[in-house]
């Protein structure tokens, strides 16, 4: 299934500083994470992709460094900041308190609520 582009661009941030949460990522890298991790459910073309990562930078939330790889080849890192990870705290209480209403409204999880 193909996630609208409106729902996906309200979560993708949240998601991208998720993913580099655990370390270090190239923007393929983390394109890639995002999409195994998700089970392909989310995907992140370069034409989101860097422009949410520049944004993040901008805010501060991100920080990006040329590193050189084995194969001598540069590569832009990206890594989340520590404000970047208060961010990402907040924004996942924010996502839970959203999917909590929204499963709510839908009938889902909830006893005593039909689910059609």
């Amino acid at each position: 299934m193909k996630i609208e582009r409106e729902l996906l661009k309200g979560v993708a941030p949240v998601v991208v500083l998720e993913i580099l949460s655990r370390g270090a990522m190239y923007g393929y890298e983390l394109s890639e994470a995002i999409e195994e991790r998700s089970g392909g459910i989310l995907t992140l073309g370069r034409g989101t992709l860097y422009p949410l990562l520049y944004n993040l930078e901008a805010k501060g939330l991100v920080k990006a460094a040329w590193q050189e790889s084995e194969n001598k080849r540069k590569r832009r890192y990206y890594s989340i900041t520590s404000k970047g990870k208060g961010e990402l705290v907040s924004r996942k209480e924010q996502w839970q308190q959203l999917q909590a209403g929204a499963n709510m409204v839908f009938g889902i999880g909830v006893t005593g609520l039909a689910t059609s």
